[in-house]
């Protein structure tokens, strides 16, 4: 078995698809990893998948022009999972989509095509919520800034709705756990700050000034419940636990 290690990215995975096919050893004797999210096995042989852009573009080309543009949007957000497979069952995914075209879509039979399109579910639902639930702090520089703490890396897939809601703002956008921040500035396209600079930012959390509006907010989340009414169950299925320390009215103080 040989296994191409791809870096944990989509530019990454693609790459790594790109390695695998071209590598003529057949699909059954190739694997799919991300890197530092694997444990080795005996006798197989490892391989790094060296990210290149020509060869990305080369898959996504393929992905659009010989399935369709929805796989190519499955397997784009199946990329931002956390799951460790997922580079793996991408592999799997477009083998049978090269196979049987835009079809594969509906092939859920197929346990590759299941599970993208289970990473596929599961990446939209928690960006679409974080939509709902992700909260925003000002800064003193008067800017906005918010952290979140996702499992999935859905940061750039909220950009587009914020961008559009907030299109004469500037504001960040913090991932903690993957150490990256997406930085929107009034009349220009956002961007992504990764490594140094983002980690820069998160400095920035701890400056925020919630100030009146973060007051009242929480005043009125305290007045409005029902007392007796009060159903903790129901608000977990609702709003589940993990989302709340990064939203204000379940802030201290």
């Amino acid at each position: 078995m040989v296994v191409f290690v791809c870096e944990d990215s989509f530019e990454g995975i693609l790459c790594g698809v790109y390695d695998a096919w071209t590598s003529r050893l057949g699909h059954k004797n190739v694997k799919l990893a991300v890197d530092g999210q694997y444990n080795l096995e005996m006798f197989a042989d490892y391989r790094e998948a060296a990210v290149s852009e020509e060869k990305a573009q080369k898959v996504a080309q393929a992905v659009r022009t010989k399935i369709s543009g929805r796989a190519y949007a499955w397997i784009y957000r199946a990329s931002l999972s956390f799951e460790p497979q997922k580079a793996d069952w991408i592999y799997r995914f477009l083998i049978y989509g090269f196979h049987i075209g835009e079809k594969v879509i509906g092939a859920l039979q197929i346990p590759a095509v299941q599970e993208v399109f289970r990473l596929n579910r599961s990446v939209g639902n928690e960006s679409h919520l974080l939509t709902e639930f992700l909260r925003f702090s000002e800064l003193p520089q008067k800017a906005l800034f918010a952290v979140i703490g996702p499992k999935n890396d859905v940061t750039a897939l909220l950009m587009p709705h914020f961008s559009d809601r907030l299109r004469g703002e500037r504001f960040i956008i913090f991932d903690e756990k993957r150490g990256k921040a997406a930085v929107h500035i009034s009349g220009m396209e956002w961007y992504m700050m990764t490594g140094g600079e983002a980690a820069q930012l998160h400095e920035l959390a701890g400056r925020t000034d919630s100030g009146e509006y973060a007051a009242l907010w929480k005043a009125f989340f305290d007045s409005a419940g029902i007392q007796e009414r009060t159903n903790y169950v129901c608000q977990r299925g609702h709003l589940p636990l993990r989302f709340r320390p990064y939203m204000t009215e379940f802030q201290q103080g």
